[in-house]
C-alpha cells in the first residue's frame, strides 16, 4: 500500500520511460564508409570496379592498364562512385570482339575501353582512353560524369551515351583520332541511338532517351572522322557549350562532313567555337535533318562561332523543317561565321 497522500506511478508512464530510455540505450550504427583503393595495373583495376561500392574512389597510379575493364555497380545521389587517375594512367582494351545480338558483360566481349553498364552515379576524372574498339560506352547508367578526359587513338566513337542513360555529362576534355577503321563511324561523342538500333537500345519505351546530357568545355579534333557530336533522335533537352572543333579530318564517309549532327529535340549550343581546314571534308558546321517525325526541332543556336575554312556552305543548315511548326528551331543573330561560301544559316535568324 502507498503512504497516504502520496500517488501510485503511472504504469503508463513508468512504460514510456523504459521505451525512451531503451531508445537512447541503443546507438544507431551507420554501416562504415567503404575504403578507398589504390590500383596500378590492369588486373587490379577490373577486381576494383568489380568489387566496387556507394561512395568509393579508385585511384590509379600513372602507366598503362590494359584488359576489359567494366562497372556494374551504381553509387548513388550521395554516395556516388568515382575512378580517377592522372593523364598518363592508359586505359587499353586490344581484346577481340566476340558475341551476338545487343551486347550485356555477360555476353560479350566488346573491346570497350570503359565501359560503364547499368551503373548509375560514376564520376571518371583525369585518365586517358586509348588503342580500343570504342572508348568509353555508357549503357543504361545515368548521372554518369566524366571530366578532364583524354580520349584518343580509337577505333570507332570516343565516348557514347547509349540506351536510355540520362543526366550525364562530358566536360573539359580532349578527343582526337577517332574513326582510325570506320572513319564514318568515328564520332568524337555520340549521344543516344539511330533509330535503327532501338531494338537493342530503345529502353521500356523503344527509344532510346538518353536525355539531358551536357557536353561542355571539350576540345575536338584533330582527325575525329566523324562528327565531333552526334545527337540521336529520341533524345532531348541537353547542352552543349563552350567547346572547340577542330575539323581537321573529317573523313566525309557515312555523311560525316559537319562538326555536329542534331537529330535530337530541345538541345542549346552556345559559346562553341568551331574551325576547319583541309586535309578533311565539310559540308555545314552545325546540320540538322528529321530521322523520325518531329524530331530535329526546338534546339536553340546562340553565340557560337564559326569559320568554315572557305569550304562550308551554311555554319548552321537546318533542314526538313516541316514537323517543328509547333518547336521550332531557333538561329540567334550573335551567331557569327567567316569563310563560308553560303552564310549564316538557312532559316531565318532571330534577333
Amino acid at each position: 500500500m502507498p503512504t497516504p497522500g502520496t500517488r501510485r506511478p503511472s504504469l503508463c508512464l513508468a512504460a514510456a520511460g523504459a521505451v525512451a530510455l531503451t531508445a537512447w540505450a541503443v546507438p544507431a550504427h551507420a554501416a562504415p564508409a567503404p575504403a578507398d583503393v589504390r590500383v596500378s595495373d590492369g588486373p587490379a583495376l577490373e577486381e576494383a570496379l568489380a568489387d566496387a561500392q556507394p561512395g568509393q574512389t579508385i585511384t590509379l597510379d600513372g602507366g598503362e592498364y590494359v584488359g576489359s575493364f567494366v562497372a556494374t555497380t551504381s553509387g548513388t545521389s550521395g554516395a556516388p562512385i568515382t575512378l580517377t587517375g592522372p593523364s598518363d594512367a592508359v586505359l587499353v582494351n586490344d581484346e577481340p570482339t566476340s558475341g551476338s545480338g545487343c551486347p550485356t558483360p555477360d555476353t560479350h566481349s566488346t573491346g570497350y575501353g570503359l565501359w560503364l553498364y547499368e551503373a548509375d552515379h560514376w564520376n571518371v576524372r583525369g585518365l586517358t582512353v586509348t588503342d580500343s574498339k570504342k572508348g568509353i560506352v555508357i549503357d543504361r547508367s545515368d548521372h554518369v560524369h566524366l571530366s578532364d578526359l583524354e580520349v584518343r587513338g580509337i577505333d570507332d566513337e570516343g565516348v557514347h551515351f547509349r540506351d536510355s542513360s540520362s543526366d550525364g555529362s562530358v566536360r573539359d576534355s580532349r578527343i582526337s583520332d577517332t574513326g582510325r577503321v570506320q572513319p564514318g563511324f568515328g564520332e568524337g561523342v555520340y549521344l543516344g541511338s539511330a533509330h535503327s538500333n532501338w531494338g537493342c537500345y530503345g529502353g521500356g519505351d523503344g527509344v532510346d532517351r538518353s536525355d539531358r546530357t551536357e557536353v561542355t568545355g571539350n576540345h575536338f579534333g584533330p582527325d575525329v572522322r566523324g562528327e565531333h557530336l552526334d545527337v540521336k533522335e529520341g533524345t532531348r533537352d541537353g547542352l552543349v557549350s563552350g567547346n572547340t572543333f577542330d575539323g581537321r579530318g573529317i573523313s566525309g564517309q557515312n555523311f560525316a562532313d559537319s562538326w555536329v549532327d542534331v537529330k535530337g529535340n530541345g538541345y542549346l549550343f552556345e559559346h562553341n567555337t568551331g574551325t576547319f581546314e583541309r586535309p578533311g571534308v565539310f559540308a555545314h558546321g552545325y546540320t540538322s535533318t528529321q530521322q523520325v517525325d518531329g524530331a530535329g526541332c526546338g534546339n536553340v543556336f546562340r553565340d557560337n562561332d564559326s569559320d568554315l575554312g572557305g569550304v562550308g556552305g551554311f555554319a548552321i543548315a537546318l533542314w526538313s523543317q516541316s514537323d517543328c511548326a509547333d518547336e521550332p528551331n531557333v538561329v540567334h543573330a550573335s551567331n557569327t561565321v567567316t569563310n563560308a561560301t553560303r552564310g549564316l544559316t538557312n532559316i531565318d535568324v532571330t534577333p
